[in-house]
């Protein structure tokens, strides 16, 4: 008999499924306008609603970590119609804070990532440093008398270069900035000896030979800079670190809604426009499947958890 009665209290819940979406759905960024994830999202908008029929409605909520907007999806009704741009911040997110309104682990249902941003290790053009194995050589020979510039602590630059420092086994000194302004003008001084960033805000200072690109931090080269080595070609092995995001939702919500999205999103970062503007911004555009995703996120957030732990970054 209850499973009689599940059953008839599952077919209007699959046929609403089924009819989905209906009305807007609304996509949580925690970022302002303007940034990185912010285009990439808004790129892929209209091929979304191409597909799902119904627009999509991009909603920055930036601050606190990024724990404002994922707190908005955690709560939401899990309809479908609320969804949350997920990043490598989420996965951060659990080592960072002493305690967060909602489980980063089991509040949110994976749909796909969306893309991976490769950084770059830096120098001045000015700088005695030529190439990456220049600079790890006097780090070694230096211990504690190199520097390496990045953002401020917590930020996925920051740990990027803590990782960096960690896996090349050199003692450098990582110094935080408010901006990534900021880095760029320390670097082209040589008040620091190398720095760290996303390659999108650097890419026009490589290009106009102020800054020189000594390697990507990912495990492949970046076309728009194809005679960069990645870091393990240059000289440390497995350091293989890209930022990334993908598209989540409340958990709970129906697995055929999930599947919906997920196909809208791998046809859209099939889109050659998409591509192209992806590869403008130095994005790797990428699905996953929704279990591939969560496996990633899993080992995402036990990787840097303990990078946080081996800096010493204080909990907020």
């Amino acid at each position: 008999m209850k499973k009689i009665l599940a059953a008839l209290l599952a077919v209007p819940a699959l046929a609403w499924a089924q009819s989905y979406p209906t009305k807007p759905i609304r996509i949580v960024l925690p970022f302002g306008p303007g940034g990185v994830a912010d285009i990439t999202t808004r790129t892929i908008a209209p091929k979304l609603t191409e597909s799902l029929g119904q627009p999509i409605v991009v909603d920055n909520k930036p601050g606190a970590g990024g724990i404002i907007a994922s707190e908005a999806v955690a709560k939401a009704e899990p309809d479908g119609y609320t969804l949350l741009l997920l990043t490598n911040g989420n996965a951060v997110s659990q080592a960072l804070f002493k305690s967060l309104p909602y489980d980063p682990a089991h509040d949110f249902a994976m749909i796909s990532t969306v893309g991976y941003f490769s950084m770059v290790l830096v120098t001045s053009s000015q700088s005695k440093y030529k190439t990456l194995k220049d600079y790890l050589a006097a780090a070694k020979a230096n211990p504690g008398k190199t520097n390496i510039g990045t953002i401020t602590p917590g930020g996925t630059q920051h740990l990027a270069g803590e990782l960096f420092r960690s896996t090349a086994g050199i003692d450098a000194v990582v110094v935080p900035h408010k901006t990534t302004g900021e880095v760029v003008v320390s670097t082209m001084n040589g008040s620091v000896d190398i720095a760290v960033d996303f390659i999108a805000p650097l890419l026009s200072s490589i290009k106009s030979g102020q800054l020189t690109a000594l390697a990507v931090t990912a495990g492949k080269r970046f076309p728009g800079l194809p005679d960069v080595p990645t870091a393990i070609e240059a000289g440390v092995p497995g350091y293989d670190v890209a930022s990334w995001n993908a598209l989540a939702a409340p958990a709970k919500t129906p697995r055929a809604v999930i599947m919906k999205v997920h196909e809208a999103l791998v046809k859209a970062l099939a889109a050659p426009e998409v591509q192209k503007r992806y590869a403008e911004l130095g994005v790797d555009g990428r699905p996953s499947t929704p279990e591939e995703l969560k496996a990633f996120y899993a080992a995402e957030t036990k990787r840097w958890t303990q990078v946080v732990e081996r800096a010493r970054i204080p909990k907020q």
